[in-house]
């Protein structure tokens, strides 16, 4: 795998850890505004102190509306995933948001005019069906679901792919401390805008907020948004949504680890299924390009 397939992956696991922590905030009291708001608040600080102390690439105004743009669609759909989990449980919210990864394609397809690969739609069955039996979703019966839960998860998923397809497409030529930071800016703006109300009314505002916030900043809205800012436009979205499902069984071992809560055989198939389709993926894509590159230099 080459650094920027590295690097969504590693953008995608660091994701795939929070949604555990985030069920041990609302355990002390905390709510999903509260949550999404601090995490994105303090990660575009951290990420306008990284632009400051470097050399400060100018971005055109033009540009400007595009990454706003995309750091609320992050931002939005962190929220509506948080808020989900209070519904439904981690595990089944999971794997409905998974459903980015065709979306990304759909998108790709109808706005953008390109057309997915074979392989894309191949990988894209194959983690869908591991993503069922990870999730733990495919060996669950008479499941009752609460519909509010299953409609805000959706709108995630949704709104998550949006936010692929456009952090894939949008300032390419932007140093990614710059694009990363206007990303977060707008992440944060647009969780404010829409939780004013409760974040005036109901807020939790103190030192335990604020350690709970840095952290997870850290592995929510610094890392992700800077790692995906590198790679996601040299990889395109396609293969981004598709790597971008790693989410799932990072989620799944960082409940086990952290929550205590069980793994099954099927999981762990699940998962591994998952983990093989996204490898197979890039050595079929790295093989291709080997290959291109021969052909090229041969010619």
């Amino acid at each position: 795998m080459n650094k920027y397939t590295l690097m969504v992956l590693g953008g995608a696991m660091s994701f795939g850890i929070l949604t555990s922590f985030v069920k041990l905030a609302y355990n002390r009291g905390f709510n999903a505004a509260e949550i999404s708001f601090i995490q994105a608040f303090f990660g575009a600080i951290v990420l306008w102190v990284i632009v400051c102390l470097s050399k400060k690439n100018s971005v055109k105004k033009i540009e400007l509306p595009k990454l706003l743009f995309t750091g609320a669609a992050i931002g939005i759909s962190t929220f509506l995933y948080y808020v989900s989990v209070k519904y439904i449980p981690a595990s089944v919210s999971i794997v409905i948001l998974m459903q980015f990864t065709w979306l990304s394609l759909l998108i790709e397809w109808v706005i953008f005019k390109k057309r997915p690969t074979v392989l894309e739609v191949t990988i894209t069955i194959i983690i869908l069906l591991g993503t069922m039996f990870a999730s733990g979703l495919a060996i669950q019966q008479n499941v009752t679901l609460p519909i509010l839960g299953i409609l805000y998860v959706s709108a995630a998923s949704l709104i998550y792919a949006i936010y692929i397809v456009t952090n894939s497409r949008f300032g390419k030529q932007i140093n990614w401390k710059n694009k990363s930071a206007w990303v977060m800016t707008g992440s944060a703006t647009s969780i404010l805008l829409v939780n004013f109300g409760t974040l005036v009314s109901e807020n939790h505002f103190g030192m335990e907020l604020l350690g709970w916030g840095l952290f997870l900043a850290l592995f929510g809205t610094i890392l992700p948004p800077v790692l995906f800012a590198i790679g996601m436009p040299r990889i395109g979205a396609p293969t981004s949504g598709l790597l971008m499902t790693v989410e799932l069984p990072i989620a799944i071992l960082a409940a086990h680890l952290i929550l205590s809560e069980n793994i099954s055989t099927k999981q762990l198939v699940g998962m591994t299924v998952m983990l093989s389709a996204i490898i197979w993926m890039n050595f079929v894509k790295q093989n291709k390009l080997k290959n291109n590159l021969q052909n090229s230099s041969s010619s």
